[in-house]
This record gives structure tokens, sequence and C-alpha cells, in this order.
């Protein structure tokens, strides 16, 4: 059945190894194979179908689009799509939260707009260094995998991957005690970097969630040392934790923010990076890209802004939140006293590391036989990782619950 694929497609092919069936149709976090068999969807395609799979709403604005002949590529040109969709994502987003910045939109990857972010933090402070944390994931691309601390992604680079000090993440050490050593110690042997570059919820790093005081005090630190913070908004952004973007909770502003994602509401490549409009200071076709403007994604994405806003999405979230971790806390920690969890919104980690990291995997193995998609993170991989649409029915979402434990369960009878 899969033939074509084994023997014409590169080895380098990940997914489908957890989930070897051959899929076919979609709709919201429901998947189906070819075979009609249904899946329940709690890995959102890696977090870039936050409204999801085929949304209605969204999907009649493309369909509308792409009926009457319009442009569906235009560099940086000047589009009718792009300016609605800018002029709704600034009154929209934007104005609301009191947020003042300057949008550039990059290849259609968020690890192209990290890219752009490296550069950009460089060619404004003239440093040549930056931090980033232990546990991070912030793309394979040469720049943005420096800044990536999983063993095997950095060992596919082949070369070293230099410029970056690494600091522990919050919970991991003293990591405010840490930042200000390196920074005040004239024998840190750690030059002032240009920016710091932070998740504030490290998904692949196993569901990391940093404290309020944490973020408060990274900018802080950065304020008073005149350094950038980016904040990596990529898959924990469009809503997943309950607001927008992720950093609202804190009440801070980063000088540069990447998304992308969700951000083009359908699952279409797009990805920008915002900065305050004093940083923009790139020259033009300084950083650029064939795909920086595909029109189908502006579409969707300013779909996907006024699905947000209209549904009351961060709302939403907020209540199935607490669906979750009720769930979690009653049904699923006491299987195992060894289990912990963490998470917030709708992005959930249960940590097997006092057991075995291994079960983690072992459980998406008896999730998928259960015909659930799940994904494993953090050290070891030993952290199942739940994060299905935003949109995704009680009832479903209930449902996948239930076979999460059932999978776990399973995964424990065996030790």
């Amino acid at each position: 059945m899969f033939e074509v694929f084994e023997s014409t497609e590169s080895e380098v092919r990940s997914y489908c190894r957890k989930y070897p069936v051959e899929f076919s149709k979609a709709k919201n976090a429901e998947i189906f194979s070819v075979e009609g068999e249904r899946y329940i969807d709690f890995l959102a395609v890696a977090g870039s179908m936050n409204y999801g799979h085929n949304n209605p709403e969204i999907k009649a604005k493309i369909v509308e689009y792409l009926s009457e002949d319009h442009i569906i590529n235009a560099l940086d040109m000047y589009t009718q799509a792009k300016e609605e969709f800018l002029q709704t994502f600034k009154e929209k987003i934007l104005e609301p939260r009191n947020m003042n910045y300057k949008v550039m939109c990059c290849g259609p990857t968020g690890t192209n707009a990290i890219e752009a972010a490296l550069k950009l933090v460089r060619k404004n402070t003239g440093r040549s260094g930056v931090i980033a944390f232990s546990g991070a994931f912030h793309g394979m691309t040469m720049g943005s995998l420096s800044m990536t601390t999983d063993r095997t992604s950095r060992e596919g680079a082949c070369v070293p991957l230099g410029h970056v000090t690494f600091a522990p993440y919050d919970g991991t050490l003293d990591s405010i005690a840490y930042l200000k050593w390196i920074l005040e110690d004239d024998h840190s042997g750690v030059d002032k970097p240009a920016a710091i570059f932070l998740e504030t919820v490290q998904a692949e790093g196993g569901i990391n969630v940093a404290s309020v005081e944490w973020l408060r005090e990274i900018r802080k630190i950065c304020t008073e040392n005149d350094i950038l913070m980016v904040c990596d908004d990529i898959q924990v952004g469009n809503g997943r934790t309950g607001t927008f973007f992720s950093f609202e909770r804190a009440g801070i502003q980063p000088d540069m923010i990447v998304l992308s994602k969700s951000i083009s509401g359908f699952g279409m490549p797009m990805a920008l990076l915002l900065m305050r409009p004093e940083l923009d200071i790139f020259r033009p076709a300084e950083h650029n890209g064939t795909f920086r403007g595909n029109q189908l994604s502006f579409v969707g994405g300013t779909a996907g802004i006024n699905y947000f806003v209209d549904h009351h999405l961060d709302d939403e979230v907020k209540r199935k939140e607490k669906i979750v971790a009720r769930y979690i806390e009653e049904e699923i920690l006491p299987l195992d006293s060894r289990l912990s969890y963490r998470g917030m919104g709708l992005m959930w980690g249960i940590d097997f590391g006092k057991i075995n990291p291994a079960f983690a995997l072992e459980a998406v193995h008896e999730g998928f036989d259960r015909h659930i998609i799940m994904e494993v993170a953090g050290r070891k991989d030993g952290v199942l990782k739940l994060m299905p649409p935003l949109t995704i029915e009680d009832e479903v979402l209930k449902e996948g619950l239930a076979i999460v434990k059932a999978s776990i369960e399973a995964v424990l009878r065996k030790a």
C-alpha cells in the first residue's frame, strides 16, 4: 500500500512512521483514512490547525477568492488580500492590546521568520551573540537550529552551530540568577548579546510553562541591559494558551514576535515577524523569498482572525482548559503516582520521566491503535503531548481524553 512512499520519498519522513495509514479527509478535530477510518486529532498538525480542519467559515472565504481568478502569489507586491489581512490584524489584534508593531511577511515557514529576527537583532545592535534556553526549539535552518537544543536536531547540521549562549529555562536551576551572572560578571566570558529568544511555553521541550514572574524578569533584564526580547509564538500563539499571544498573561510586550503555523487560519504556509517600528531597519529585499506573498494565506489569515474574535475563542480555550486539567488530575494521574503533568490552554503534557521515558512513545502507538493522533516531546521524548484544535467539540475532546487514559493504562499494564 505504501510502496511509492517507501521507494520514492526520502528517509527523513517522520510522522508517517508513527501514524502508518493513508489519510484522505478531515473535519475539525477528526481525520479520516482512505478506508474511512476515523481518528481524533490531538496534534493539530503540530499546532498549525488551531481553528480546526476545513473550518467552514474560513474555507468559504478561500473558495470564494479562488473562484474569481484573483492573484495567488505576488511576492511582496501590494494586493487587496494583503491589505485586508494587515488592516484586520492591526484593528482586531494589535490595537485592542495597545501594540504598535510593524509586520514583516517572511518566507512560508516559522524558521524563516526566526532567521529574519536573528538578522535584525544583530543589525540593530551590532552584536552577534544571542541567548536562548535549554529545551528550546526554534526551527531547523542553520540560524534557528543554532538556538534549538535537542541533540538529534543539532546533529543534522553537520557543522558547528555558534553565536548562541544557552541558559536554563524557568524551573531549571536558578535561571534568572544565571542570566544576571552572565551579563553582570566581567569574568563570565560571555559577550553582551543582541537578544534573548524565548518561548513562553516550550512545546517541543516538554510543555514547560514559564511563570508570569519569570517572563516579567526577562523583560526587565532586557530593558535594563539594552537587549532585545524576541518571543517565538510560532506554536503557542494564535490562541493556543487562551490568549492570542502567549505572553499576554504576563502583561509584557516583546521587542519582536514571531508568528507562523496557525496564523494563516487554514494550515497554509505563512510566517510573520512583528517588530517595534524603530527596529525596522532592513533595506529593501535584505530578507526576501518567493513565497512571502501567498494570497490564500492572507485570505485565510483574515478569516482566522475574524473567527477568533467573533467566536470568542480565547474564552472557549480557557473553558476547555478546565475540562482537560480536571480529567488529567482525576482520571490519569491516579493511574501511577509517578506521573506528572503540566500545560495551559489546549497544550498539555503528561510526563513519564519518573517511570520510563519510553512509555510516552508507547502511549502514542497505543493511542493510534485506538484511533487518536498524539505526539511526544521533552527530554528523551518522555512527555506525551496533547494539542487538539481549539475548536474541538466538547464530546470529541472528552472522547479523546478517555482514549488517552486507555492508552496509558495499556502501557502501564505492560510495565
